[in-house]
């Protein structure tokens, strides 16, 4: 499977978490490791849209392919199991543990979590310290643009 991340250029190269763990996110508490991907690269785009205040373009970003193995075990959060608050714009304290609980639990490399951004897709997080980390491979890291209509005001 191929997964995506949007990350500056400076960054592209590292899978460490370690910007996640710094500010915390929708799916991890402050201090918490955690390398957030998406399923398709459209989903990339809104995710960082979405955190990108009105009239800032995104300049110097880079579009990481990703592949994740087919024999590593995936686990999936079902909406019906997610916490009443888990779409709250700041995030909630309920879906952060849900991240945190995954990182660690250590039963698998991946989650899957559906997106906040875009009903009915998924962004995928990783965990960095799973024992099978190493199996996770870069396998393109490119140049992107983002259109500017998105950033307009």
């Amino acid at each position: 499977m191929i997964i995506y991340r949007l990350s500056k250029e400076k960054f592209a190269k590292q899978l460490s978490g370690f910007g996640a763990e710094q500010s915390g996110g929708r799916w991890n508490s402050k201090g918490v490791a955690m390398i957030y991907t998406s399923e398709n690269r459209s989903l990339c785009t809104a995710e960082i849209a979405v955190h990108t205040p009105l009239g800032i373009m995104p300049m110097d970003f880079c579009l990481i392919s990703i592949e994740v193995p087919d024999d590593i075990k995936i686990e999936s959060v079902e909406l019906k199991d997610l916490p009443y608050k888990w779409r709250e714009i700041p995030p909630d304290v309920a879906s952060q543990k849900v991240g945190d609980d995954f990182i660690r639990g250590g039963n698998s490399l991946v989650l899957k979590v559906p997106s906040v951004v875009v009903q009915g897709e998924f962004n995928y997080l990783i965990n960095p310290h799973h024992q099978d980390f190493s199996k996770i491979k870069i396998k393109k890291i490119e140049p992107f643009s983002f259109d500017e209509r998105l950033f307009s005001i």
